[in-house]
């Protein structure tokens, strides 16, 4: 393990200062990434996390075990909050696109320290100039080439805004550069399914799965961009940031009835006690 310029951890495989410039991860975005939280030294929603991941490497054609990535994550857990990414590439090979023979697989987990204070963070959203391929074979994957998500970004920090929304070929909502969206109505909570171009968030999953003991009904439906300016509230989900209200698009107000979310954020609370031990914004419980 060594430190970073900003204090952060790396944990790997191999020291990450002595990954090869020939690494495809570095050359080509060759690769896939996981974004996680661990609180009191344990990986909230772990097995998905590591699921998502592995199913990810397989979905390009690399091949990981399972092993590997637990033991990556084991080393670099510490009881303090932090925020884990879990990077792997295809490794080095000769020049070309698809090489004849690579190496093992690069895996390297680095480490951020993480606050409550990003939970629960009014975003506001611009929407994004670029769009979402759907169609693409890597739209459901967390991979390296992140340049349509930067761009968006920095447009939406040109902006004043805190996020971009982006929309899909057809002009629907996808997902924002780092979260996915829901829309409240009533009862209700619209999201884009996985075939509109968004990721398979690990929170999303969740809240999903969580909705129903609430008494909200999940529909995974084509969102309309107008939906959104009509509905009682939008959030935005990911695993770092759990559950985020959004208060505005392009300027214009969104719906501030915030139970659902409100319901939707005990419960996970809850989840992360009974996982971690610990609450999201507080000290460990019992």
């Amino acid at each position: 393990m060594s430190a970073t310029s900003d204090g952060s951890r790396v944990s790997a495989t191999a020291d990450a200062s002595c990954v090869s410039v020939e690494d495809r991860g570095f050359t080509l975005g060759d690769g896939v990434f996981d974004t996680a939280l661990a609180l009191g030294g344990v990986v909230f929603a772990r097995a998905g996390h590591v699921e998502r991941l592995l199913a990810a490497c397989a979905a390009i054609g690399i091949v990981l075990e399972r092993q590997r990535v637990e033991a990556a994550l084991d080393a670099a857990l510490t009881p303090a909050p932090a925020i884990l990414r879990t990077t792997v590439t295809r490794g080095t090979a000769a020049r070309g696109l698809w090489p004849a023979s690579v190496g093992q697989p690069t895996l390297v987990v680095t480490t951020a320290p993480w606050s409550p204070a990003l939970l629960g963070q009014p975003a506001r959203l611009v929407t994004a100039a670029g769009r979402r391929n759907e169609f693409s074979p890597t739209a459901n994957l967390k991979t390296l080439g992140y340049l349509d998500a930067i761009l968006a970004a920095r447009q939406a920090a040109e902006a004043g805004a805190d996020d971009a929304l982006i929309l899909n070929t057809r002009g629907r909502v996808a997902c924002t550069t780092i979260a996915n969206v829901f829309a409240v109505t009533g009862d209700r909570l619209a999201t884009p399914p996985l075939t509109e171009g968004c990721l398979p968030g690990i929170l999303r999953g969740l809240v999903c799965e969580t909705a129903p003991a609430l008494g909200l009904v999940v529909e995974e439906r084509p969102l309309a961009e107008v939906e959104l300016a009509g509905a009682d509230a939008v959030f935005l989900t990911n695993s770092v940031r759990f559950l985020r209200p959004a208060t505005a698009l392009d300027g214009q107000p969104l719906g501030t009835d915030w139970w659902a979310i409100d319901a939707l954020m005990a419960e996970l609370g809850r989840r992360v006690i009974a996982e971690c031990g610990v609450a999201l914004s507080g000290p460990p419980a019992g």
